[in-house]
């Protein structure tokens, strides 16, 4: 695993942008360069989800084969002059060069070649800093909801013959999510449809909803299940917290038994190796199928049905709904663990102690008996 303090190289940041583009998660571009998806996350949010653009070198400027070119020389003892002559270039460029960069005895390319990339760094202004009217406009649109397609192409009709009031939606995109340009408030994100600290590949909006393959439909499950006739019926999902981290969460249909399980990851393979070690210490009988949501988590779900004879049933697009018991078991879950909270410190321990409260708690569902009464009871029925 990389140290937290190592930088990303220039290439990995270009495939780093790539990933994210093409809607990968966090994690996913994580493990790709071997950190964490925190790491991932700070590059991405410091530039709004928008890939800045690449950086090109002015042809006025030596390059790095030129620059070891002069280190070469200086070692050999050859003059500024002679090396100038070589390059192409004026003596006082070099000489400016060398003495800008540790003088005769320290010059060395690549230590001057970083350097001189990093002193070439200029926060250019962005249009909208520049030219107060067509902020002023821009900021009016947006408090009237106006979208920064509708903006862009308003301008262009409402100002003809003004060159100086145009602008690109991505442009204002890029104004509102990189603070850094500070031309536009803040706040004024809360004015878009999509009120997010950063911008998302569309890709990704279809990745969330992407199909799992073999999925079994809901309507497929038998009647048994739906009718809270037998236990051993189960719901599940992942209650989310900070950072990216979650907790797996099961509710037995009938009794509404919780049991809780904690996540390093939310890739599948995490999941559902999670969900199998759970299932083979419950007793023979006690899984009888289990109902998920659409979300990629399962996307595994067939080592899963392998490992365990197990089959699980995915609920129709957008209907949580359908996993009632679960939703409702997660919304008794928030109590202990509110939005926002960061979920991977919490120990299995804390969450077996959370899950025994909510089983030992009266529920007026089931005649104010508790989760842990009526599933031993049942259970013990069907032995």
């Amino acid at each position: 695993m990389r140290k937290r303090w190592q930088r990303f190289s220039a290439e990995e940041l270009r495939q780093l942008w790539e990933m994210w583009k093409e809607g990968r998660t966090y994690d996913e571009i994580g493990q790709t360069f071997s950190v964490g998806h925190n790491s991932v996350y700070t590059v991405v949010s410091k530039h709004g989800g928008l890939r800045p653009r690449d950086r090109t070198r002015s042809i006025r400027v030596l390059s790095l084969a030129e620059r070891e070119e002069v280190s070469r020389s200086l070692a050999s003892g050859e003059s500024m002059r002679s090396v100038a002559r070589q390059l192409g270039r004026a003596p006082s460029t070099i000489s400016r060069e060398i003495r800008r960069h540790g003088g005769v005895g320290r010059y060395r390319a690549m230590e001057a070649d970083d350097e001189a990339w990093e002193l070439a760094r200029r926060p250019k202004r962005c249009r909208l800093s520049l030219n107060r009217e067509l902020r002023r406009v821009v900021s009016e649109k947006l408090r009237a909801d106006w979208s920064p397609e509708q903006i862009s192409r308003w301008l262009v009709m409402s100002y003809p013959s003004d060159p100086e009031m145009r602008i690109s939606h991505e442009t204002i995109y890029r104004t509102l999510y990189v603070q850094a340009r500070g031309a536009l408030k803040k706040e004024l994100v809360t004015h878009l449809r999509r009120q997010r600290g950063m911008r998302h590949s569309r890709k990704s909006e279809t990745a969330k909803h992407a199909k799992i393959i073999g999925a079994v439909s809901i309507s497929e499950r038998p009647a048994q299940v739906e009718d809270r006739a037998v236990p051993g019926h189960w719901e599940g999902d992942l209650l989310a917290g900070n950072k990216q981290s979650n907790i797996l969460t099961l509710v037995e249909r009938k009794s509404r038994f919780a049991m809780l399980i904690r996540l390093r990851d939310r890739d599948s393979e995490t999941v559902v190796n999670a969900l199998i070690r759970r299932v083979r210490h419950l007793p023979q009988g006690l899984m009888r199928s289990l109902t998920w949501d659409r979300g990629l988590e399962m996307a595994r779900h067939r080592n899963f049905t392998i490992a365990t004879d197990i089959q699980v049933y995915f609920c129709d697009p957008r209907s949580p709904w359908q996993r009632g018991s679960n939703e409702n078991t997660n919304g008794l879950l928030r109590q202990y663990f509110p939005k926002g909270m960061d979920l991977s410190n919490v120990t299995q321990r804390q969450l077996d102690l959370v899950a025994n409260k909510l089983n030992t708690r009266p529920r007026e569902t089931l005649g104010w008996k508790t989760p842990a009464e009526v599933l031993a009871a049942n259970v013990a029925l069907t032995d």
